[in-house]
């Protein structure tokens, strides 16, 4: 029988997260990395790699590669899907962490209702779901021969719960519909994928709450009010869940949603 350790230990293994250098990312990274996963960066052409890769390899003695793309755009996520298949790895996890969220600086995106605009709702749906799809299709023919093959989405609360709209009174912060839409259709794709692709790979989602991130503080405050552990998540909050979801210790899950939200929703 495996001990505990054995079955968190990802020694071997090789994962792609993407969206790998966002506030999120970096600690999916780290946490995969502790484990003993060799790791493929993916991010935007001109996000941080070098702070992510450093960080990685001065703590753990693993293998990392960093890939340029833009998920918004077909031809990048083929171009992505070919150069890892040609590279004849074994690919045992995909982490699809990539999205435009709230705070992003986009047009028609964090305003009222009537002013969402149709091209950034296209523009939201296809980073945060179409890729999902995209990724995790592509991908599949070299997973489903890898050991412990699975795949974490990432998904929000925003996925499962409407907004509260008394928590944005008096900031400049928004809950665009793109974003709990395609959030919504992330949970759901992460089931139909797990039943899909079962018993070859497994299939789960992270579903995290509000993450402290220089947030307005009346906004923090709020929120933290209608939060039963009073708090918002940090992101150290998500590391035991993506170990958990990521490594052996879940070899008998596939179709859940791993929510953390410090009870959000619970009242």
């Amino acid at each position: 029988m495996k001990t505990f350790q054995d079955l968190a230990k990802l020694k071997g293994r090789t994962a792609l997260v993407t969206g790998a250098n966002g506030l999120l990312g970096r600690i999916f990274c780290e946490t995969l990395a502790e484990l003993g996963a060799n790791l493929i960066l993916v991010d935007l052409p001109d996000s941080d790699f070098e702070t992510t890769k450093s960080s990685i390899i001065n703590n753990w003695e693993i293998e990392v590669s960093c890939i340029s793309k833009n998920l918004e755009d077909p031809s990048e996520r083929e171009n992505l899907i070919r150069s890892v298949i040609e590279s004849n790895i074994e690919l045992n996890l995909l982490v699809n962490n990539a999205a435009f969220v709230g705070t992003s600086n986009l047009n028609g995106w964090n305003v009222p209702l009537e002013n969402q605009s149709l091209d950034t709702w296209r523009r939201a749906m296809e980073v945060n779901l179409t890729a999902v799809f995209d990724l995790s299709k592509g991908l599949y023919p070299i997973m489903k021969g890898s050991t412990g093959a699975n795949i974490v989405n990432i998904a929000s609360i925003y996925g499962s719960y409407g907004p509260d709209w008394r928590l944005y009174e008096d900031t400049q912060m928004g809950n665009p519909a793109a974003y709990a839409v395609s959030k919504g259709g992330v949970i759901q794709l992460t089931r139909w994928l797990a039943t899909t692709m079962a018993p070859n790979v497994r299939v789960n989602a992270i579903s995290p709450g509000g993450v402290e991130n220089g947030q307005n503080s009346s906004f923090i405050k709020k929120y933290e009010s209608r939060t039963p552990l009073e708090r918002m998540a940090t992101p150290q909050d998500l590391k035991g869940a993506m170990a958990f979801l990521a490594s052996d210790l879940s070899e008998y899950i596939t179709g859940h949603i791993l929510e953390v939200n410090g009870g959000w929703g619970t009242w």
